[in-house]
């Protein structure tokens, strides 16, 4: 029996991971619904956030909301570089959906081995991680809050509600979305498709690196970090249903309920195992994901 102390500090837990699922997760999303790339590099992405931020915060001294800033352009940068060295030229010579997606998803897979042992040659395999951004704690109802994790729950939250902003209510956000939906009347319409690929992929390595950035007090950098959240996002993002990134919240809330409260239950070696047998059920009943998607997804293309 779970007392209730117990219960919501395992829910506190709950609504931090579900804050970075959240975010890496609309990421992961963004590039599968408008590009259709599994991007099995999403997850490196998040690591080198991580990097930037210890560097700048525990290296340069820079205050935590500027390290993690500069998490964000530097990841918004790289995510650009990427889509425009490797994404694009193979645009140009993959005609056939299904040959595009298998390339891709072979392009992704060197390029996370590729960024892992980068880093690695550069940071070495040590972890790098900080105590805290913020410190001090709230303690209410007998229960310690640390400032660290409630600042990193609202930047989780605000920076999901600009971009869910940007998408519904900005030129270039309604022109990703179209893109989504229809590439080829986007491109009717006059709309630069290779521009907004290289937007596309830009903003979801910015996503992924204020992820690692903001929670690096809680999950140190170290080359190989990436893999767990790249598990985890996907989990979510099959979940909602493929290229579904409204309902992201949502999936990141329960897996990340699933998981806190199996890794409290049998141990943290176990977690993964219960969302991934969720994950099976709900692709036996639902094919599509819990709340389908608005999406045309890679198996319609």
């Amino acid at each position: 029996m779970i007392s209730g102390q117990s219960l919501a500090s395992l829910l506190l837990a709950a609504i931090v991971r579900a804050g970075l699922y959240t975010l890496t997760a609309t990421g992961l999303s963004l590039i599968f619904g408008v590009m259709n790339v599994p991007n099995f590099a999403h997850g490196e992405l998040y690591m080198i956030g991580a990097y930037i931020a210890v560097f700048s915060f525990a290296g340069l001294n820079l205050p935590p909301l500027v390290a993690i800033l500069l998490a964000a352009i530097l990841g918004f940068i790289l995510g650009a570089i990427i889509e425009k060295s490797f994404f694009y030229p193979l645009r140009q010579r993959s005609k056939r959906r299904k040959i595009w997606i298998m390339n891709t998803f072979l392009v992704t897979v060197g390029l996370s081995l590729l960024l892992k042992n980068l880093i690695q040659a550069i940071a070495g395999t040590k972890y790098r991680g900080i105590d805290s951004y913020w410190q001090g704690g709230l303690k209410v109802a007998g229960i310690s809050i640390s400032v660290d994790r409630l600042v990193g729950v609202a930047i989780a939250a605000v920076v999901v509600l600009a971009f869910w902003l940007f998408l519904q209510k900005t030129t270039i956000g309604k022109a990703i979305r179209a893109t989504a939906q229809d590439e080829t009347g986007a491109k009717v319409v006059g709309i630069d498709l290779n521009n907004i690929h290289t937007l596309t992929f830009a903003l979801s390595a910015m996503l992924a690196s204020i992820a690692g950035a903001s929670l690096l007090s809680l999950n140190p950098a170290y080359p190989t970090m990436g893999l767990m959240p790249l598990f985890s996002s996907w989990f979510v993002v099959i979940l909602v249903g493929l290229g579904n990134i409204a309902s992201i919240p949502v999936g990141a809330l329960i897996i990340s309920l699933i998981e806190t409260f199996a890794a409290y239950s049998v141990g943290s070696g176990w977690q993964r195992l219960f969302s991934l047998a969720l994950i099976i059920i709900i692709l036996l009943f639902k094919p599509r994901g819990l709340f389908g998607s608005d999406v045309k997804g890679v198996w319609e293309r």
